[in-house]
């Protein structure tokens, strides 16, 4: 009898360990994003090194592209994008992509390859992605001159779709 109560003293001990973990871990848990909610401001730096800070585009409508050069939807709709990006900057409308997973050499490439001229940054702790929650790409967050959360679209976007979360932060006419 004292062979397996020995045996169970560890095993009493680890289980009780995982417990106060997992309420601990519970405490630090962000709550969820909803539309309307404010967006999470976040400082870093492009690919060039010059400062992104989401406090800098107040006042502009800004598109959060989560996203991998893995990721056949991120080179499909990338062109979409630009062209939206290109016809718009002048109303204030920023972009930035936003990669998590991807080596600083291959998302070089990918911004090459497909001519992206809106910042490109690294998460490279994920903290952007964490504060956004952000867990699968690609995902686009649409915000709102107010910074307010527009809209969370999970795959890809199309030209539509676009038109429609920004149409009344944009002119019909470029």
């Amino acid at each position: 009898m004292k062979r397996q109560h020995r045996a169970f003293y560890p095993l009493r001990t680890v289980v009780l360990l995982a417990v106060l973990l997992l309420v601990a871990c519970v405490g630090e848990r962000q709550q969820k994003l909803h539309k309307g909610d404010p967006a999470p401001n976040f400082v870093t730096q492009d690919l060039d090194g010059r400062p992104v800070s989401m406090a800098d585009f107040q006042g502009s409508p800004v598109i959060l592209r989560f996203w991998s050069v893995d990721c056949r939807y991120c080179r499909a709709d990338t062109p979409i994008f630009n062209q939206y990006f290109n016809q718009y900057r002048d109303q204030g409308l920023k972009v930035i992509y936003i990669n998590t997973m991807s080596a600083e050499v291959a998302v070089r490439a990918f911004v090459k390859e497909l001519d992206i001229r809106f910042p490109v940054v690294l998460d490279r702790d994920g903290a952007i992605a964490a504060s956004y929650q952000v867990k699968v790409v690609p995902q686009t967050i649409v915000i709102s001159p107010e910074h307010r959360i527009v809209a969370a679209v999970m795959g890809g976007v199309g030209e539509e779709e676009l038109k429609t979360l920004l149409a009344s932060y944009l002119d019909k006419q470029p």
